[in-house]
């Protein structure tokens, strides 16, 4: 095994890593990953994409932000507690929903879009989440991916303390997990690591995922801040067929389960 091979889960068809680093360390050496940020930046492409949008995933949210949204002619989604009847984009899955139709949204984020940002060029860039964790599961199965020829990684976005360190996050676990179980479930020659293994396993174990989520400290965080609606939205579990893939620097809808 070639030195620092067994970081990267050589071998095996699905791997999973944590967070942008993981996808970093991970990227290069897959065909295929999945960004799962299930609070909320997966679940918003998966709300966005499945109204007919393309969202551009950009990692900050400061000017450039803007320069870019007006670069590539689209809408800029703004945090939360900004939104105004003129501006009724944000990262809010709910508040997507109510917001009206745009054709191009760029979507601020700096876990999820880093991560999506990782892929090697020629990498499929699929978002993953509760909401839509079997279909992307078949459709990888469907593609071909989760083979020691044709690996994919699963990154869980995690959210990050105070310090910026990575805070790994129950609800994007989960998120993983389905993905993985789903996608082994249906390629009989997948092959997941263990880190993959342990994850889908955690699925399988949950009773109640969505109840999880409402109750774990994210879930609890965005409850707390009278975001409840988008938990709601996050654990509408398998609820779309909808399949976000990356392309030309937005994710558009692929072709559906």
């Amino acid at each position: 095994m070639n030195d620092g091979a067994w970081r990267l889960q050589s071998g095996h068809g699905v791997r999973l890593e944590w967070g942008p680093e993981g996808a970093r360390r991970l990227g290069p050496e897959v065909a295929g990953l999945v960004v799962v940020d299930v609070l909320s930046f997966t679940t918003a492409v998966s709300v966005a994409v499945e109204a007919g949008a393309r969202v551009h995933p950009y990692a900050w949210r400061d000017a450039s932000a803007r320069e870019y949204a007006d670069r590539v002619g689209a809408r800029l989604a703004v945090g939360r507690h900004e939104v105004t009847a003129g501006q009724p984009w944000s990262l809010s899955p709910a508040g997507l929903r109510r917001a009206p139709r745009t054709e191009r949204l760029v979507l601020p984020s700096p876990n999820g879009s880093a991560i999506a940002a990782a892929a090697v060029e020629g990498a499929t860039v699929v978002a993953g989440c509760l909401r839509n964790a079997a279909a992307a599961g078949a459709w990888l199965a469907r593609h071909g991916y989760g083979t020691a020829e044709r690996p994919v990684a699963v990154i869980p976005a995690g959210e990050r303390w105070p310090d910026g360190s990575l805070r790994p996050a129950l609800e994007d676990l989960l998120g993983a997990g389905a993905v993985v179980a789903a996608l082994c479930a249906r390629a009989p020659r997948a092959t997941p690591s263990p880190e993959a293994s342990a994850a889908a396993a955690l699925w399988a174990a949950t009773p109640q995922p969505a109840a999880a989520v409402a109750a774990c400290a994210s879930g609890r965080e965005l409850s707390g801040g009278d975001y409840a609606e988008d938990v709601a939205v996050a654990t509408e579990i398998d609820a779309s067929d909808v399949v976000p893939v990356l392309s030309e620097g937005a994710f558009g809808i692929a072709d559906r389960t």
